[in-house]
């Protein structure tokens, strides 16, 4: 059944599982190289927009994303052929990074103005340099407190296939918008054009909101936000590519 999947699909599946069992058996170290960190950060390097593509936290992590390529990929390869398939999932992703950090970007600098404001070097900071506080105790307790939230940002990297696939799962949506899929806890079949748009803001309300629980919400709007323009751009012309 695996090698009825077609080549763009399956090969992204295999050298995912590849690299999640390969860096599972090699520790955090080659994690830490290889998922997306802020681009800002010390810990960023520019292959990471890339690698962090084929990186996933848990067993059920990759599992999921893997499932849903699955399911959703060999159709949309089949119909845009192998070379667009390709630029959907690798744009999406980049898609999905873009998104995700610019908001960390937006996060970061309100967190570095008021750091400032209150006397600490960021710059400095995020050279390497120790940790050096400024004023009275609470001007201290607020700097520290400040600081854990930029921490969160710059020392936290962003992992997984997921955005990829959101910009799949949205380029079938927009170009199969009928199709009707089933969904846990969701007694009957629902079309993709309708539980597509309640992901998205969902999605969007836990990213901003912080309420995401460690998923990084918004680099799934970002692919599927690439998914759905590529779609709709390759939609007028859908017939050339069969």
């Amino acid at each position: 059944m695996f090698n009825n999947i077609p080549p763009i699909t399956r090969n992204i599946i295999i050298i995912n599982v590849i690299v999640f069992i390969v860096t599972s058996l090699m520790g955090n170290q080659v994690i830490g190289y290889l998922a997306g960190f802020y681009p800002f950060s010390p810990f960023f390097h520019s292959w990471q927009v890339i690698t962090h593509m084929f990186m996933h936290g848990s067993i059920m992590h990759i599992l999921f994303n893997m499932m849903t390529l699955f399911s959703f990929g060999p159709i949309l390869e089949q119909t845009l052929g192998e070379k667009k398939y390709l630029i959907l999932y690798f744009l999406s992703g980049l898609g999905a990074f873009f998104l995700f950090n610019l908001w960390n970007f937006v996060e970061a600098q309100q967190l570095s103005s008021e750091l400032q404001q209150l006397g600490f070097n960021v710059d400095a900071y995020l050279s390497g340099a120790s940790v050096q506080f400024a004023g009275n105790a609470d001007a201290v307790l607020k700097q520290k407190e400040l600081l854990d939230s930029l921490k969160g940002i710059v020392a936290t990297p962003m992992v997984g296939a997921s955005g990829a696939i959101f910009g799949v799962v949205a380029a079938f949506a927009t170009l199969y918008p009928d199709s009707k899929i089933g969904i846990m806890f969701i007694p009957v079949p629902i079309k993709v054009k309708y539980l597509l748009p309640i992901v998205i803001v969902v999605s969007v309300y836990l990213g901003i909101s912080g309420n995401g629980g460690g998923i990084a919400h918004l680099a799934h709007v970002g692919g599927a936000l690439v998914g759905w323009l590529l779609a709709r751009i390759w939609k007028k012309h859908l017939y050339r590519f069969n």
